[in-house]
């Protein structure tokens, strides 16, 4: 049975130790606008009323929101010295 993308957000959550604020704060990171209610649907066993499917889009921006978290900003880019 493969994992669906809720099981690896809680998986992550659990690894890392996150709360639903850190969460919040990872994903304003790449401006992605997220609530607690949103990440307690997420988070909820799949039998309940008020579950709610982790998307691709949310995973991807939650993953990309860790890397900064974890990692800092990227530098930005060096120029080459012109050639003369």
């Amino acid at each position: 049975m493969a994992l669906t993308n809720n099981d690896i957000f809680k998986k992550l959550r659990v690894a890392h130790k996150l709360r639903d604020d850190d969460i919040v704060k990872i994903c304003s990171l790449v401006d992605f606008k997220v609530t607690k209610s949103e990440l307690g649907a997420i988070f909820r066993k799949e039998d309940h009323p008020k579950y709610m499917e982790c998307g691709d889009q949310f995973l991807r921006n939650f993953l990309n929101g860790l890397v900064i978290h974890l990692r800092g900003p990227m530098p930005p880019p060096k120029k080459k010295p012109a050639e003369s």
